[in-house]
């Protein structure tokens, strides 16, 4: 979980509480909810659940409806493959062995699982561009998408061969979009998996380097948890990538795995409170202020 405080062209700082691939769980662990944790937004990034069943997507309500914001968006992961559709079709029709009452006891009819969220407070998102006007002032733009590169069988997944088109910029060529969320990594931006090999998407990576949000949101690769604060280069390439387009001598990582596991050992020696989530901040006062257009966090 991570906050993160931005300033859009107004001056009206936002604060935002990041979450995602919490599989079912209906609360955080160590993580009480307080008033120095109030956010303006909160963002799930998908895989609310690990099976996709409805008692998964009942506990994910129920722990962010326990997160103090006034604005909850979601999308799904590839876990939460009943929300897409035809996926769900093709996965009854593989187990046809099941009797259809106890498919829909556990997983629902077609949509039940998405109407679950109505009357929430929780805005499911499907992708595409949505804004909103928030509570402190600020209009707030997003891209959200689900799609993730695979050659597997679950939700909203895509042939890396054919590729996705992620359309942040609208095809306007235009930066502007403030955050986009999806659920998946760009290649080459925190999306190594304990066998070495990057899972990121350079079609994904491609949108962002065009489009350069101020901050874009993704989870899916457990083992990348993080944040980065990416400037990028003057010029973007014809086919940009990780290795052409970021100046990495102007970019800061700014929280890794390895970071949190440092401190749950220190925590249990009794060297330091233990995290409950992390911070940081990118305002114009902030040591790296966001400078939008040039830099994404």
């Amino acid at each position: 979980m991570t906050q993160n405080n931005a300033t859009s062209t107004t001056n009206i700082k936002t604060r935002f509480l990041i979450c995602s691939d919490t599989h079912g769980l209906d609360s955080l662990p160590g993580f009480i909810p307080s008033a120095e944790q109030h956010a303006d937004v909160a963002i799930h990034c998908g895989d609310l659940t690990t099976q996709s069943q409805l008692h998964e997507y009942k506990a994910s309500i129920r722990l962010l409806q326990a997160i103090d914001a006034p604005l909850k968006l979601v999308i799904a992961g590839n876990h939460d493959f009943t929300m897409d559709i035809p996926m769900f079709h093709k996965k009854v029709a593989d187990a046809q062995s099941l009797e259809r009452e106890l498919v829909e006891q556990a997983y629902g009819y077609d949509g039940e699982a998405r109407r679950l969220f109505e009357g929430t407070g929780i805005t499911f998102l499907d992708e595409g561009v949505h804004s909103f006007h928030l509570q402190n002032g600020a209009l707030l733009t997003v891209y959200a998408s689900p799609y993730t590169p695979s050659l597997g069988d679950w939700g909203f997944q895509y042939h890396p061969d054919k590729g996705h088109d992620f359309m942040i910029d609208n095809g306007s060529g235009t930066n502007t979009v403030d955050v986009v969320m999806t659920h998946g990594p760009p290649k080459g931006i925190m999306d190594y998996t304990h066998s070495g090999e990057r899972a990121g998407s350079p079609d994904l990576f491609r949108a962002l380097a065009r489009a350069r949000p101020r901050m874009h949101c993704f989870g899916h690769i457990h083992e990348g948890w993080g944040a980065k604060l990416v400037t990028w280069r003057d010029r973007t390439t014809a086919m940009p990538s990780h290795l052409t387009d970021i100046d990495n001598g102007q970019s800061y990582p700014i929280a890794k795995l390895s970071d949190m596991k440092d401190r749950a050992e220190q925590s249990l020696s009794g060297d330091s409170a233990p995290m409950k989530y992390f911070a940081t901040s990118h305002c114009s006062e902030d040591a790296h202020p966001l400078n939008w257009g040039s830099q994404t966090l």
